[in-house]
């Protein structure tokens, strides 16, 4: 039971660090995916790579306390599931419009 509620509190701090990352981008990693006359998509990728940075963190301090084949698998759950959350939310992902 505390294995999940721990993956759940990890969900929501991946998908707060996903969405700020994307809201406030520190590193400007911008990715084009339409340009048109009138408008153009870009997908900033700076709160999935914030994110991915905290998962390596955490999986780091989980290897150092010799806990990696207990809670690295629920933390790469909630990693993949906070991506797949904020995917479908569609963080990251900006149009700019000419009008």
């Amino acid at each position: 039971m505390k294995n999940v509620v721990l993956t759940i509190l990890q969900l929501i701090l991946f998908l707060v660090v996903f969405f700020l990352g994307s809201l406030f981008p520190p590193f400007h990693f911008e990715h084009v995916l339409i340009a048109t006359p009138g408008t153009t998509r870009i997908f900033v990728a700076d709160g999935l790579v914030l994110a991915l940075v905290l998962f390596v963190l955490i999986v780091i301090l989980e290897a150092v306390r010799k806990r990696l084949r207990i809670a690295a698998p629920w933390t790469t759950l909630a990693f993949l599931l906070a991506v797949v959350f904020g995917l479908m939310m569609k963080f990251g992902f900006k149009t700019m419009s000419a009008f």
